[in-house]
């Protein structure tokens, strides 16, 4: 039963997929949603994604949506390793991706910032939203990585659903110019995850459609 993946090349949550796929090596079709067309409002999005929004996964029979329930599906279907075993573990994972998930992605997604900066009267730019809001995020997740149980990566030493969730943002990041030297422990783990090949494949830039 093939895995399809429905994907924007710039979509954050569907990055997250793309390096979760790539680490498990689930061979897997992409199918591109153009959210610069209205695509993802289409019928046909819609009637696989109720929300509109990218990504969806057809995988084992079933049709997802949500990227840290899929992430999770994974991990449980799959042993991936995304959450640690013990619970305490599995509730430090998630505050590391939720604070990046469900904190600083929706405030800076760019369908909020494009409406932030159309109605401000010239009061506010995409990048002055950006550079606003990214780094406030970034700086409450280095705080949370001080607390002694990162290692190579958000917790310990392996990959796990927050260091999934810390690749597209920082790539979000840069992409605004958001200045990163005071977030020295977020950059550490970030360099040791670019050196992942399921990351580097992930990269939005090998995904980047022709036209």
């Amino acid at each position: 039963m093939s895995v399809v993946l429905y994907d924007y090349w710039r979509s954050s949550a569907a990055y997250r997929l793309r390096i979760a796929l790539g680490l498990l090596e689930i061979p897997h079709d992409v199918v591109p949603v153009n959210l610069l067309t209205g695509e993802h409002r289409g019928p046909e999005n819609l009637a696989r994604n109720p929300q509109g929004l990218v990504p969806t996964l057809e995988i084992d029979g079933r049709t997802m949506t949500q990227s840290l329930s899929i992430l999770e599906y994974l991990d449980e279907t799959r042993r991936a390793g995304f959450l640690p075993e013990d619970p305490a573990g599995r509730q430090r994972v998630r505050a590391l991706s939720y604070a990046i998930a469900m904190e600083i992605h929706p405030v800076c997604n760019l369908s909020v910032a494009k409406y932030a900066a159309e109605h401000s009267g010239g009061g506010v730019t995409m990048q002055g939203w950006m550079q606003q809001f990214i780094p406030r995020g970034l700086a409450g997740v280095e705080r949370m990585l001080g607390d002694g149980m990162a290692g190579t990566f958000c917790h310990g030493d392996g990959i796990g659903m927050a260091d999934i969730c810390l690749v597209p943002q920082i790539y979000n990041a840069r992409r605004w110019e958001v200045d990163l030297t005071p977030f020295p422990r977020i950059c550490e783990i970030m360099a040791n995850l670019e050196d992942l090949a399921a990351v580097r494949a992930a990269h939005p830039d090998n995904h980047k459609p022709d036209d």
